[in-house]
């Protein structure tokens, strides 16, 4: 039986309510060791994966990931969010009982980790001394050791974060156990997976996974489902799946913050890591504070406030090159420490690659193998055509590596944030750009957040699948009273920022072609976006917000096709009549303020006016 004290007295693990959590649970799992890390671990936790062949070395001081071929994403299915209140149930969140979870992740649990070390992860996912600090603290229990290193990239880890605490109590309780990944059955009736947070205990347990968020328990279980549910507990802040970037307009020194949500393939990690067109970059500097997460509150002053919570990115691989995201390209260079999960790998000469990296695979397979540690040069000629990397493989850098992190990205005071934009892809109805001036249309707008789903899942072409504010996997309590909470902690703001629907994808309906360049030139959007709340132009009113006139946007540089510039400055009145339906059938399963509704009602008037 290991001795838990011995060994947390020799890390200097004082806080007594860790020491408790710390032995309890080092009693269910049977975890033959204990080992407190800190981030000064991490080089010696990198060689001893390597010396136990956890992991594998790329060239230039990085490190190769592969996880089990059935283990290889977030699985939302066998995520859930339990309390003891029924009323936190949602249509989207798979709300369970608390007790009846607990009692069950506890037996999966028991005796989980014999023969292995249990590792403790005293973690922060917000700068120290911020404001939400309470909200912040964890310390992570896990017997998979390259998780350690994914999670020092990923938060601030040290005991110091936790012995320091205001209230010693105030910390997420969150434990790890990856179980036999070959024998849990997944994706049968006879599943032993389960990611649970249990929110109004501030415990979030997880069998049965090594990989991404499923393992890396202060990203999204807490970051993201914990935060959601606390935020509202307290009334103080929003926990959001938003990026945080930051646009600087050198000649007047001032710098102006834009948050918003994304649905997946909607290019939020792009639009989070972009730089400025390099026609209009002698003027505008764009800087990175986060891709994924964003936590928002009400400062004294009566300003909306955020920060990343991270210290890290767990960015999607495929596709990442010097034309998509050149920013996450520089972050993952060679001596960057960067880990990759999941890529193609070359045993010989130590590259990775995957899909988009280059147009073209290495022709040379001398070495190359896949994903699953297959030989591609021994492939059939049928599994030719199969990708080299998992379409979600990833990698794992701290924002430091990127090349244009703001210096402010750890500020414990966050940034004043001017404004809140949606965007989803669809090929039509939504313009470049629109301005939403009202609290409630604009929350309203994020509820009804979707993107185009395939024809073969939803069977009505174009319609979308409703994501609402991106949070539709990570909602912790019902969604009526998430947009409540969200009238509230935006409502309270002496001066709301600016919402605003954006809209990257628009095609033309005869050839396909994308009317809009996307890429760094969507910054221009935002630009035009700042100058509308600075009063400097003045827009078009629309029935669902205020376009941009053509001559209000600074296209230098940019050419369009005929007609391309007006379609992407319109909006399809009658597509837009169909969509109000798909709407209300949509926001109808929710217990939602009246606020929204009214919202709901004065769009549709709108657009029904307007077809008159």
């Amino acid at each position: 039986m290991v001795d838990v004290d011995k060994v947390l007295d020799k890390a200097g693990l004082t806080n007594p309510h860790v020491r408790d959590y710390v032995a309890y649970w080092a009693g269910i799992t049977g975890a033959d060791k204990v080992e407190v890390v800190s981030a000064e671990d991490d080089a010696r936790l990198l060689e001893e994966s390597l010396a136990a062949g956890e992991i594998l070395p790329v060239a230039g001081g990085r490190f190769y990931s592969r996880s089990y071929f059935k283990d290889t994403a977030r699985t939302e299915e066998r995520t859930v969010v339990a309390t003891s209140n029924e009323a936190d149930k949602g249509v989207y969140n798979n709300w369970r009982p608390a007790e009846e979870t607990v009692a069950t992740l506890t037996e999966r649990m028991r005796g989980a980790s014999q023969g292995k070390t249990m590792y403790v992860i005293p973690y922060l996912m917000a700068p120290q001394g911020s404001p939400l600090e309470a909200y912040a603290a964890g310390v992570e229990l896990t017997d998979c050791r390259p998780v350690v290193n994914q999670m020092i990239r990923m938060a601030r880890v040290g005991v110091h974060y936790i012995n320091e605490l205001r209230d010693p109590a105030s910390f997420v309780r969150a434990v790890h156990v990856t179980g036999d990944l070959a024998s849990l059955g997944q994706g049968t009736d006879k599943d032993q997976r389960l990611f649970a947070t249990i929110a109004d205990q501030r415990t979030i347990l997880h069998f049965g996974s090594s990989y991404g968020g499923n393992a890396l328990l202060g990203k999204i279980a807490h970051g993201l489902r914990q935060a959601c549910y606390d935020g509202r507990a307290s009334g103080k802040f929003l926990a959001e799946q938003f990026l945080l970037l930051g646009i600087k307009d050198k000649q007047t020194g001032k710098t102006f913050h834009v948050v918003g949500g994304f649905p997946s393939a909607s290019g939020k990690t792009n639009l989070s890591m972009t730089l400025s067109p390099d026609a209009l970059g002698d003027r505008y500097e764009v800087t990175f504070y986060g891709d994924d997460i964003a936590w928002l509150w009400v400062d004294d002053e009566g300003k909306i406030r955020a920060f990343n919570p991270e210290n890290g990115v767990f960015g999607v691989a495929k596709d990442t090159n010097e034309a998509t995201n050149p920013g996450a390209v520089k972050a993952i260079l060679p001596e960057s420490g960067a880990i990759f999960t999941n890529v193609a790998y070359n045993e010989k000469t130590q590259d990775v690659w995957w899909e988009g990296k280059t147009k073209h695979h290495p022709d040379d397979l001398d070495g190359w193998l896949d994903w699953k540690g297959e030989r591609i040069a021994d492939r059939i000629a049928d599994e030719q055509g199969d990708p080299w990397a998992h379409p979600n493989s990833r990698f794992t850098t701290t924002i430091a590596n990127v090349p244009n992190a703001a210096d402010d990205f750890d500020d414990p005071a966050g940034v004043v944030v001017n404004a809140i934009i949606f965007g989803g892809r669809t090929r039509d109805r939504e313009p470049l750009i629109r301005a939403i001036n009202d609290i409630a249309e604009g929350v309203y707008d994020g509820m009804t957040l979707g993107a185009e789903a395939t024809f073969a899942a939803e069977g009505v072409e174009g319609q979308l699948r409703y994501d609402p504010m991106s949070m539709r996997p990570f909602l912790a309590y019902e969604e009526g009273d998430y947009a409540r909470h969200w009238l509230n902690i935006i409502g309270a703001a002496k001066k709301a920022p600016i919402f605003a629907h954006v809209n990257w994808f628009q095609r033309d309906p005869e050839d396909g072609h994308f009317l809009w360049n996307g890429y760094r030139d969507n910054v221009r959007a935002l630009l035009w976006l700042l100058r509308y709340q600075a009063g400097e132009v003045e827009g078009v009113e629309s029935p669902v917000g205020v376009l941009p006139k053509a001559e209000e946007l600074n296209l230098e540089g940019m050419r369009f096709g005929e007609g391309d510039l007006e379609k992407l400055l319109s909006i399809d009145v009658e597509r837009w009549c169909q969509e109000m339906k798909f709407r209300e059938e949509h926001l109808d399963q929710f217990n939602l303020p009246e606020e929204i509704w009214e919202a709901h009602r004065r769009v549709a008037k709108n657009l029904e006016e307007a077809r008159d």
